[in-house]
C-alpha cells in the first residue's frame, strides 16, 4: 500500500557520477598526479581537445571525444548525452583559470564537478621569469579581440598574455608599437613544462621571430616610447583620447558623471544617447568585470563608439543602434543608467527609471533649458541631487590671459528607493509632451 501523506518522502533523483575535470600540461601523462591518472583510467568517456587526447597512453581505454567548435554552446548537450557514464574532461593547466571548468560549473553545477588542477602556464611562466605572480597582470586573447590588451598598457607593468595561436605574438608586437609601446620587451614561452619548451626574445618594434608553436604565452614588460599617450584608469581621460564629431561629454563633466554613476565590479550600465561612447568606455575601464551597453540612434556615431571602445581597451562594449526608449526594451536590467542625449524624447526618462531595480542609479546631463525643466520636475518628485557644473579654461586674451566659460551642464543624479512613491505633484509626462519639438540628442 503506498504511503500516506505522513509517510517517508520520495527519494531524490540520482544525478549520476560526478564529472571529473583533469588539468593536463605539455608534459602530458608523465606530469599527472596519481589521482588524475586513476580518474582517467576509470572513465567511460574522455572529452578534450585533439592535442590533449593524443597525450593519453593506450592504458586509458575510455571512448575519446574531441570538443566540437564552437565549444561553449555544445557543453550542455554533451553532458546530457553522456549522463550516467563516468565522464572525464581534459583541460589545459588549471581548468578554473580561463579554462573549461567555468562553463562546466555553470552548466552542471559546482557540486557535480571533481576538479584535479595542474599548474597553469601562468605559474610556469612566472617561475621561469622570476616574476611574482601576484604582481603580474594576465590578459587572455583566446576568443577575445586583440584590442583587449590596450587596457593593460601602462609603463612598468608586467603582463602575461594568453595567445590565440602562433600568429598572436607578432600581432601583439604590432599593437604595442602602434600604441607607443614599441620599446617593450617581449618573450614568447612555448610548450611550458614540456620537453619542447623554448623561449623567443625581442622588442615589440623590431620583433624578429617567425610564428612558432600554437601553444604559447607572451610575457610583456611595458615600456612607453617618448611621447606615448598616458591613459589613466581614473575617469576623465583627455578629450583627444576619443574620436568625436563634437558629441562628447567633456573631460571634467565626464569625471563628475562617472563619480555619480559609481561603477562597481560586475555591474551593468546603460549609456543612452552614447555620442562618442566616453561614459560607457570609462565605466568599463573601471574594472574588467564591468559591463555596459551604449545606445545610439545615429549609425555613424555607433560605429565611432565601437572604434573608441577598441582603441581604449574595452572592445567588449555592446553598441545598440536605435532610438531610445524603444531600443532599450530588450536590454538586461541595468545597475545604473546614464542619459546624455534625447532627454525630451517621449517616455525616455520614465522607461529608464522603470528599468532600474531598487538601489539602481540614474544620472542625466543636459545643456538645454527645456531638458533642465524636465529634470527639475523629476527632482521635485524623486529627490536625489540636482546641480550645475561649470568649467572655465584659461585662454590668451591678447598679451594677457582670461577665462573662457564652457556651456554649463545641469546634472540630476538619484538612487532609486526600495519603494518608489513619486510625489503626487509630479506630472512626468507633461513636460515631455510639451517639449517634443526638442527631441534631438544633446550630449554635453
Amino acid at each position: 500500500m503506498p504511503p500516506g501523506p505522513t509517510g517517508p518522502p520520495a527519494p531524490e533523483p540520482t544525478l549520476g557520477p560526478p564529472v571529473t575535470v583533469v588539468g593536463i600540461g605539455a608534459d602530458g601523462w608523465a606530469g599527472l598526479t596519481d589521482p588524475a591518472r586513476t580518474a582517467l583510467r576509470s572513465a567511460d568517456v574522455v572529452l578534450g581537445g585533439p592535442r590533449q587526447l593524443e597525450l593519453l597512453p593506450p592504458e586509458v581505454a575510455a571512448e575519446r571525444l574531441p570538443w566540437p567548435s564552437p565549444l561553449r554552446p555544445a557543453v550542455p548537450g554533451l553532458l546530457a548525452a553522456h549522463a550516467g557514464r563516468r565522464l572525464a574532461v581534459l583541460a589545459s593547466g588549471d581548468p578554473m583559470f580561463y579554462g573549461i571548468g567555468r562553463a562546466l560549473a555553470e552548466t552542471a553545477g559546482p557540486d557535480r564537478l571533481r576538479v584535479l588542477p595542474h599548474p597553469s602556464s601562468v605559474s610556469y611562466a612566472c617561475a621561469r621569469l622570476g616574476w611574482p605572480l601576484e604582481d603580474t597582470e594576465v590578459v587572455s586573447l583566446v576568443g577575445r579581440p586583440l584590442e583587449t590588451l590596450n587596457l593593460a598598457l601602462h609603463p612598468g607593468r608586467r603582463l602575461l598574455v594568453f595567445s590565440a595561436d602562433a600568429s598572436t605574438p607578432a600581432a601583439v608586437a604590432a599593437l604595442l608599437t602602434e600604441h607607443g609601446y614599441g620599446p617593450s620587451r617581449l618573450r614568447v614561452l612555448e610548450q611550458l613544462g614540456g620537453p619542447q619548451e623554448r623561449q623567443s626574445d625581442g622588442r615589440a618594434e623590431s620583433w624578429p621571430h617567425q610564428p612558432g608553436a600554437a601553444l604559447n604565452l607572451i610575457a610583456v614588460e611595458c615600456t612607453a616610447a617618448p611621447g606615448a599617450p598616458r591613459r589613466s584608469l581614473v575617469p576623465g581621460l583627455p578629450d583627444d583620447a576619443y574620436e568625436s564629431d563634437g558629441q562628447l561629454t567633456k573631460r571634467h563633466v565626464r569625471a563628475a558623471t562617472l563619480a555619480a554613476l559609481a561603477p562597481a565590479p560586475g555591474e551593468l550600465l546603460w549609456d543612452v544617447g552614447g555620442g562618442s561612447g566616453s561614459i560607457a568606455i570609462e565605466w568599463l575601464r573601471a574594472h574588467r568585470s564591468c559591463r555596459a551597453v551604449s545606445v545610439e540612434r545615429d549609425p555613424v556615431r555607433a560605429e565611432r563608439i565601437a572604434r573608441n571602445a577598441a582603441a581604449l581597451g574595452v572592445p567588449r562594449l555592446e553598441v545598440v543602434t536605435g532610438a531610445a526608449p524603444a531600443a532599450t526594451a530588450e536590454l538586461p536590467t541595468p545597475d545604473a543608467v546614464f542619459i546624455g542625449g534625447g532627454l525630451t524624447a517621449p517616455g525616455l526618462l520614465q522607461a529608464c527609471w522603470d528599468a532600474l531595480p531598487p538601489g539602481g542609479r540614474l544620472v542625466a546631463n543636459t545643456v538645454t533649458l527645456e531638458s533642465e525643466a524636465l529634470l527639475a520636475q523629476w527632482y521635485r518628485g524623486h529627490g536625489g541631487e540636482l546641480l550645475r557644473l561649470a568649467v572655465a579654461h584659461a585662454v590668451p586674451v591678447g598679451t594677457f590671459t582670461g577665462w573662457r566659460q564652457a556651456m554649463p551642464v545641469t546634472q540630476w543624479s538619484v538612487v532609486k528607493p526600495a519603494l518608489d512613491v513619486p510625489n503626487p505633484g509630479l506630472d512626468a509626462q507633461s513636460p515631455e509632451q510639451n517639449q517634443n519639438r526638442n527631441q534631438g540628442a544633446q550630449t554635453p
